[in-house]
Parts: C-alpha cells; structure tokens; sequence
C-alpha cells in the first residue's frame, strides 16, 4: 500500500480544512516545498496536491507551486482541483504532475471524462470520488449529488478508469480515524479499481488497519501536520517494505 502524503493549498501555501470547511482553515507551511522535501527525505515516492483555490474557481490556480515541487523533488505527484477542459489536464502534466485527479466534472460531465480517459490513457487520469452519506460531492465539497458512490464509480471502471480517490468528507481532517468498512465495501462492490483511501488517518493502526483490506494507496494529511504521525515512522515502515 502506497503512502500519499496531502499538500492542500490555498493562496499558494500548504493548509488543511476541517470537514471540508473553506471556514475551517489552518496553515502549516509558508512554502509547500518544505513540506515536500520533508516528505522526500523521509523515503516517500508519491504527493497528493491539490489546489482548493483551483477547486472554487473551475480552473488550476497554484500552478508555480506544483513546477516548484516537481522541479525541485522526485516525488510522483498527482494534481487535483479546478480540472474542467483538456487543456487544463495537459497544463498540469506539461507542469510536471504525472497524474491528474478529475473530481466534480467527473460528476457532472461523464461523457467528457471518458473521452479524457481514452485520450491520455489510464495511468494518467484518477477519479476523485469525494463521498458523504454514501453520494459524491462536488464542488470542493460544498455540494452532494444524489449519485451513488458505488454506481459512480462502476461506470468509470466500465470505460477503462484503473484508479480513485475515495475521501470520506464525514472524517477528512478530523483526525477521527478511518472508516475501515467504508473502504472495505467499495473494494468488494468495485472490483476492478486501484483505490486510494482518503479521510480520517489519525495513526499508525490506521494505516495498519487500511493494508490489511489491500487498499492500492492511501493519503495522510493533518495527521502528519499535527504530529498524531511522524514522520521518522513511516520512513521505518517505508525501509522495511511493509508499505
């Protein structure tokens, strides 16, 4: 199971919301590229970044930030937020990402998604699933949909998507634990998906608890930030292969 730190930036710094809460903010890193050189030191291959302020205004707005950090580390990054026409998906990766999250217009333009699928191949588009009560949100989390997680994502798996992001808004940055069930079920009702689980890490058991169900990846944000995990423990976990 891959480790994915979580670089949420908002005006170019890296911070967390609560819940999804633009309301409930806090900033951990004046630069995100300290944070990133931490995390690369600490053996960790994989970045999770992504752009809320992209999120609110339907295109990528922290790009400088994502060609400091590929530019200046070897992480594989992934990129979400705003992601709305091709050209954006080609901007991001031309920026140095080596995949991109399709969050809300996943939701809302299907069609439109599967011919970005098609086009750039399935190593190189993640769904972003943002999930409450068993249905996606959108919009940065600030609106639900009334369609079903499960059937979501089934359809994408039926035209050639390999990967998703699943975040459970009900514990994203609440530091609350995970919702091992949760994942469990969308692993045995969506077989044919790499799942990377997203929302409530809080500690070591955690992630302990999320390999055992043979998740492909899982993202840790806050709990990093505030200490619940540290840092020199996962790069004991990563040097022993156990992740």
């Amino acid at each position: 199971m891959k480790i994915i730190p979580a670089i949420d930036l908002i005006g170019g710094k890296c911070v967390r919301l609560r819940f999804g809460d633009y309301n409930q903010k806090t900033e951990y890193y004046e630069d995100p590229l300290e944070a990133a050189k931490q995390f690369e030191a600490a053996g960790i291959k994989h970045l999770h970044l992504v752009d809320l302020d992209g999120a609110k205004q339907g295109k990528p707005a922290n790009m400088e930030v994502l060609k400091r950090i590929a530019t200046h580390t070897s992480l594989k990054i992934d990129f979400g937020g705003g992601i709305r026409k091709k050209e954006d998906i080609e901007q991001v990766l031309n920026a140095g990402a080596a995949q991109v999250t399709v969050g809300s217009l996943a939701v809302k333009e299907p069609a439109t998604v599967v011919e970005y699928l098609r086009y750039f191949g399935p190593e190189k588009l993640i769904i972003g699933a943002d999930i409450k009560d068993g249905n996606i949100a959108v919009n940065a989390w600030q609106e639900v949909s009334n369609r079903p997680a499960v059937e979501f994502l089934n359809f994408y798996a039926q035209n050639g998507a390999r990967y998703a992001i699943c975040t459970d808004i009900s514990r994203d940055g609440s530091l609350q634990g995970v919702n091992v069930d949760f994942y469990r079920h969308l692993q045995e009702a969506c077989p044919d998906i790499c799942f990377i689980a997203s929302g409530g890490v809080a500690s070591l058991s955690d992630l302990q608890q999320l390999q055992a169900t043979g998740l492909y990846g899982v993202i840790v944000g806050k709990a990093i930030y505030e200490g619940y995990i540290q840092l020199s423990d996962l790069a004991k976990l990563i040097k022993n292969d156990a992740y």
